[in-house]
């Protein structure tokens, strides 16, 4: 595959027309200020009245059909009534006007055909505008025409109008670039909508003991363990050590809870017998609703709930009451911990659950979706390529989705949002998508809306009250490559309400308090994210219209954790770029060592001579010195945000091997000589992680022996070199020691040897415990 210029993904700023040209100084004063103004031909049909029977027992049907050129909207029908109410908003754009004449007509629907009741017409040039905040339009009664301008029975009551994507009409309108020209069948789909994530718990289970339990062979000592299930989510405890009617575990388990609490935590003490033969002995189901709610890390009063034991009794669950076993735990909802549902590194929100404990908001962010252009076809309609793009926006608990543009590789959606910002260091994403699930009914039901790329700002990137605006490049990973699927054109503002605050964030704690008293293992908070992610996909996915799975789990980074070679060398090479500054500085300091430029060598013996004389220097010296690279730098300071880069993630050159396992499933669906030449490849690298993780153990091992008496002799050695070092560096000004140690370092290279120092010899013989090894 040609991959394009590298040029070809990046950033470009754009200079659009936003809000309608209405600037005031630097600030812009239209209500959607960061998109640019769309003009719409607004229909509101509200309802009609003594309209005429026209099927054999007299009865109708109406609907209202609303046309414009080639485009056709409907509403709905309704059965046998003469005095409908529709209460619809219809919006044709006035870029895909090609007609001079609006067309209202009533609908009587057949099985048949449809019969024509009567039309309002509408002559385009004498049609009102609007313009907001103006109130709105009041709606007329129009007396039905037949085909030829006769006046018929029944009235019509609308109202028509010019405005802008403003108007208080548009995000519930049925759009003409939005919509199929047959119908808004796929309505409900397509529109705009806000979303909002369930309010995540962690719910904390301490299992104390259990008491008076009654196993079914009372001839051994029970193994008693407990098994806790919430919805998808099962944990279980150790085995009881004490092997009794009266167990004890005081363990917890974690468990990811959304609001509202629809199902209960069910518990269950089971005895293992043998393997894969558990038997019940007591079980008990709490609903969550009930559950106390901890803010902070104060202990929380244990209870003790009964356990019931079910028995199937000819094929019904009844229960067995005996004796009242019970079981002794505590319970909470931890509200003072951040339920992580993204990754850490591009996290868009880290307040604590409980909202008694969040802070003021210090911002506001306000993104506007304007336009792509390039969009490569997704799919295949009535034999020619097509697409029908929507944006997806995540920051914090809302997710905005634009409306689905029927059709176009350059979609238009100029619409505008505002989030809350409670943290600087924040990175609101931005997806693209395809939507496979327009026509109701149709045989898509399995198809998954196609990703077109993702993009993501970090909110510490962006000057306060800044309005950037940026063609972004819209990157995909395929096992073909890296592709380019077209650009997005986003206009993104972060505006401070107080400056003060902001920089008071800069102090805190990247996470909720409880992240750092009572800190979560990485196992435990992996296992969460999973929890957390797949809760709230499956919230998401029963909203209406639905966010599906796939959009909130590519949104949310859920496969991220996954290996991958190529992330592999990226983080490599990342590691190498960090520590490229302190590389450049030994080969510097070499230089100067080596007497490689003379005159800067003295002017570096003068300069360590007065600090080492008036030592007092060295700090601020230190600190004017990188006061000024900070100046220096400030005129190359980044004007653009970061976008998706490449090169850093080194998707342009990946091997195709390399891509293909990182597309596999997991487990694997490849053949299994495949499998064992990935598998030797990962042995191979793994063994070099090894020896130099191995290596690194060594130097610390050696460091340890230095005063272990592990080697008697050496350490016998160095003692009596501390000894020493300790009384000559008592003796002799430290400004003397200094100059000794410094000059000696810049030495001349003609007193220099290629041999290892005594020092380093020293050290490389010291003992290490890769004699232990196996």
């Amino acid at each position: 595959m040609q991959r394009p210029p590298q040029e070809d993904f990046l950033l470009k700023e754009t200079k659009p027309h936003l809000g309608g040209g209405k600037v005031m100084g630097d600030k812009l004063t239209s209500t959607y200020d960061l998109v640019e103004q769309m003009q719409y031909l607004y229909v509101r049909v509200v309802k009609a009245k003594d309209l005429p029977g026209k099927d054999v027992t007299g009865s109708l049907d109406p609907y209202v059909e609303v046309r414009l050129g080639n485009y056709r909207g409907t509403t709905r029908h309704f059965e046998k009534k003469s005095n409908p109410e529709w209460s619809q908003v219809f919006a044709f754009s006035k870029d895909r006007i090609q007609a001079s004449v609006l067309e209202v007509n009533v609908k009587d629907k057949d099985f048949i055909k449809d019969d024509f009741v009567g039309r309002v017409m509408f002559d385009l040039n004498e049609i009102p505008k609007r313009v907001p905040p103006d109130s709105p339009l009041a709606p007329q009664w129009y007396r039905l025409e037949d085909r030829h301008g006769n006046k018929v029975k029944g009235e019509l009551m609308l109202a028509v109008w010019m405005g802008t994507q403003a108007d208080e009409a548009f995000p519930e309108s049925w759009h003409s670039d939005s919509a199929a020209v047959t119908g808004a069948d796929a309505l409900a789909t397509i529109r705009s909508k806000v979303y909002l994530s369930p309010k995540l718990w962690y719910l904390r289970v301490n299992v104390i003991e259990a008491q008076d339990l009654i196993p079914g062979d009372r001839s051994r000592f029970p193994e008693v363990y407990v098994k806790a299930i919430l919805g998808n989510q099962a944990l279980r405890t150790r085995v009881s050590m004490s092997k009794t009617i009266n167990p004890m575990w005081n363990e917890d388990l974690m468990f990811v809870a959304a609001e509202p609490f629809e199902e209960p935590l069910i518990l269950s003490v089971e005895d293992r017998i043998a393997p894969n033969n558990d038997v019940v002995l007591g079980r008990c189901a709490i609903p969550l609703q009930y559950i106390e709610r901890r803010l902070d890390h104060r202990p929380v009063t244990s209870k003790w709930y009964n356990l019931e034991k079910h028995i199937i009794i000819e094929g019904e669950k009844k229960k067995e009451i005996k004796f009242a076993s019970r079981i002794h735990m505590r319970l909470y909802l931890e509200g003072g911990y951040h339920v992580l549902d993204e990754s850490t590194h591009y996290s868009s929100d880290l307040r604590p659950t409980a909202k008694q404990l969040w802070k003021s908001s210090i911002g506001v962010l306000e993104l506007g979706i304007l336009n792509a252009h390039g969009i490569s076809p997704m799919k295949t309609k009535d034999g020619r390529a097509t697409t029908d793009a929507y944006c997806v926006a995540k920051y914090g608990q809302k997710w905005v989705r634009t409306r689905t543009i029927i059709d176009s590789f350059a979609p238009k959606w100029n619409e505008q949002y505002t989030w809350e910002v409670f943290d600087p260091c924040t990175v609101i994403t931005i997806g693209v998508f395809d939507n496979c699930h327009l026509q109701v009914g149709d045989k898509s039901g399995g198809a998954k809306d196609s990703r077109i790329g993702k993009v993501r700002v970090r909110l510490s990137t962006l000057e306060t009250g800044r309005v950037y605006t940026h063609s972004y490049p819209l990157l995909v990973l395929h096992p073909t490559g890296v592709k380019k699927m077209g650009e997005i054109h986003l206009a993104v503002r972060f505006t401070c309400s107080s400056l003060l605050n902001m920089m008071h964030m800069y102090s805190q704690p990247l996470l909720p308090k409880m992240h750092y008293i009572y800190p979560l293992t990485v196992s435990q908070l992996d296992n969460l994210r999973h929890q957390a992610t797949q809760i709230v996909s499956l919230r998401l996915s029963r909203a209406e219209p639905p966010l599906r799975k796939e959009i909130v789990e590519y949104m949310l980074d859920v496969g991220s954790h996954m290996w991958s070679m190529r992330r592999s060398k990226a983080n490599v090479f990342r590691i190498m770029g960090v520590l490229g500054g302190l590389i450049a500085i030994g080969k510097w300091f070499d230089q100067i060592c080596n007497w490689k430029n003379p005159i800067t060598t003295v002017l570096i013996h003068i300069l360590f001579l007065i600090l080492v004389l008036y030592p007092e220097l060295i700090l601020p010296t230190i600190f004017l010195y990188l006061f000024l690279i900070g100046v220096w730098y400030y005129r190359w300071r980044p004007r653009h945000p970061p976008h998706m880069d490449t090169r850093l993630s080194c998707a342009d050159n990946a091997h195709p091997d390399e891509l293909d396992e990182e597309f596999d499933t997991f487990p694997t669906s490849r053949p299994p000589d495949i499998v064992r030449m990935r598998y030797d490849r990962l042995r191979s690298i793994a063994g070099r992680i090894q020896t130099v993780v191995g290596d690194l153990a060594t130097q610390g091992e050696r460091l340890q022996s230095l005063l272990s008496w592990r080697d008697p002799r050496a350490t016998a050695l160095f003692v009596i070199f501390c000894l020493i070092a300790a009384i000559a560096l008592y003796v002799t000004p430290f400004q003397v020691v200094a100059l000794v140690n410094g000059f000696y370092v810049l030495r001349h290279p003609r007193f220099r040897h290629k041999l290892p120092s005594t020092p380093v010899n020293f050290f490389r013989r010291l003992p290490a415990r890769t004699d232990c090894m196996l």
